[in-house]
């Protein structure tokens, strides 16, 4: 009696992630929400694609891919206690004061709605504030 075997290859080579390569985001408006991470945060326009519409900003560390929604008359904004999908993200910042100057920056802005200002995140050595940005996207902004 033959028995067959069958050999399993196990590939050993490890696997891990580098980070976030980009994000992408879709809004009602690309040129605001670009906009808002150019003057604001001062990210950087790295690229475009107009027939698609998609504008491509990065802070040289994170690209966002802000992509324009369709249908701007039908678009269903994020609910973050009932849908899946993106509850918000965060962008780290250098420090304390940075992260005070633009809780004061974004106060005088029409299109920003700041959930909470700057707080300690629980017992950690960590302060953080959360806002809405142009196009509805719920963005933190954390520093240690």
């Amino acid at each position: 009696m033959c028995s067959s075997s069958t050999l399993v290859v196990v590939d050993t080579t490890p696997i891990s992630t580098l980070g976030i390569h980009h994000l992408g985001l879709n809004v009602p408006d690309i040129k605001q929400t670009a906009a808002f991470f150019i003057e604001q945060l001062q990210f950087e326009r790295v690229g475009e694609k107009p027939d698609y519409p998609a504008i491509f900003v990065s802070d040289g560390t994170v690209m966002l891919t802000l992509w324009q929604v369709a249908d701007r008359d039908n678009m269903v904004s994020f609910n973050r206690k009932q849908n899946i999908g993106l509850h918000h993200f965060a962008l780290k910042v250098a420090n304390i004061e940075a992260l005070n100057s633009l809780y004061q920056r974004f106060k005088l802005l029409d299109n920003v709605e700041i959930e909470f200002a700057p707080e300690q995140l629980g017992d950690l050595p960590i302060q953080h504030m959360m806002c809405f940005i142009p196009g509805g996207i719920r963005l933190e902004l954390i520093t240690a």
